[in-house]
């Protein structure tokens, strides 16, 4: 009886935090997509009169009892340890695809950005200078989908979104792309890509093409030999930089700006479709990312948390029909790479739950230093 009980307990906890959250992530949209709301409200006044509600502090108390019991039931029962080694591994064997999912990651809200003349995010619209911002857009965008000269573009496009933040502080909404465009910096085009068919063809001496090429010998493999031992940073930046945007994005658009939130679930009519007080929504929603976004930072429970992120993502966009589609493909892309790469170094579930383990990040695929072969490559995070 003793593992009916162990698995019995491990449902309850799991279909609890389901539906915690299932019923936050609808609240969990870029607040400032779908929302036209002048003021922003006290922050203060608003977690008092908030608090001050039973229901409120029972919701919150159980679901945050929900989650750490589930965590914990997690370390102390280790519940389906074959079919989680095996999960983990499967998606490990994806590993020479990340580059190419990191580039369709950039490379279509880029593409959307661009057609609809906005830089970035639908905040930060191109105004006058709506023709370079399209062509700027357009143009990085399907670079990127191509992979063709793929760090350079996205070394291009992170520069650019780092010199125009400072102008346009409202950028900070998308700061994923920060993490992204780097991380497409450090893995190269990889396979499939036209910087692969390219260096395919340069590397082979017997082509006329060979004899000419200008780049490949006395550019691509210098700058990828000097950026080689820093792949094995890409999951460290990728999950980082997500678990700032949720952080940010708990912070600058529900707790400190809890009116903007509120005319979220008053516009859906959230409060009808769960019957309980607005507040709840609005402090569900934010402690759910911000919890996501300390969890991304230290690298704990990564892949288990970036499947809770997925499914904020998704239930937000079923639950809101305004919030702009083209501005989350950068977000299911990025926490899709680290379902397949784990915590990766610098993470607690590297530091604690198991010893570092070199994961080959694929990049052109081209050369000894490039791996192509997608075997079994776990990386660094435990059985999450």
């Amino acid at each position: 009886m003793r593992p009916l009980t162990r698995n019995g307990r491990t449902r309850l906890v799991v279909a609890t935090l389901g539906a915690v959250l299932t019923a936050t992530g609808i609240a969990s949209a870029h607040v400032e997509y779908v929302t036209d709301a002048g003021e922003r409200g006290d922050p203060v006044a608003f977690l008092v009169g908030a608090l001050s509600s039973p229901l409120v502090i029972l919701a919150l108390g159980s679901g945050g009892v929900a989650v750490l019991g589930t965590m914990a039931a997690y370390l102390l029962f280790r519940p389906l340890r074959a079919d989680v080694r095996a999960f983990r591994r499967a998606l490990a064997r994806y590993t020479d695809l990340l580059p190419w999912l990191l580039r369709l990651s950039m490379g279509l809200p880029m593409v959307g950005a661009g057609f609809a003349g906005y830089l970035f995010t639908p905040l930060v619209t191109a105004g006058d200078t709506v023709v370079p911002v399209r062509l700027f857009g357009v143009a990085v965008g399907f670079a990127l989908l191509f992979g063709l000269a793929t760090r350079f573009v996205a070394g291009v496009a992170l520069v650019s979104y780092l010199a125009l933040l400072p102008f346009h502080p409202e950028m900070f909404f998308a700061f994923e792309y920060t993490a992204g465009l780097l991380a497409v910096v450090l893995v190269g085009g990889g396979r499939p890509s036209a910087d692969h068919v390219i260096a395919q063809m340069a590397a082979n001496e017997e082509t006329v093409y060979s004899r000419f090429d200008p780049f490949y010998r006395r550019i691509a493999v210098p700058v990828g030999d000097r950026i080689d031992p820093y792949r094995q940073f890409v999951p460290t930046v990728i999950r980082v930089g997500m678990g700032v945007v949720f952080a940010y994005l708990a912070f600058a658009e529900k707790l400190l700006a809890p009116n903007q939130a509120l005319a979220v679930v008053e516009k859906y009519g959230l409060s009808t479709l769960v019957p309980v007080p607005p507040e709840l929504w609005v402090l569900g929603a934010s402690l759910t990312e911000l919890f996501l976004g300390v969890l991304l930072v230290l690298g704990l429970f990564t892949r288990a948390s970036s499947a809770a992120a997925f499914v904020v993502f998704t239930t937000t966009l079923f639950g809101l029909a305004d919030d702009p589609v083209l501005a989350h493909i950068s977000l299911f892309g990025l926490v899709s790479a680290l379902l397949v790469t784990g915590a990766g170094p610098l993470s607690v579930d590297a530091a604690v739950f198991r010893a570092p383990n070199q994961m080959g990040i694929p990049g052109t695929g081209v050369g000894p230093s490039r791996a192509t072969d997608g075997g079994d490559r776990s990386g660094t995070d435990a059985d999450r």
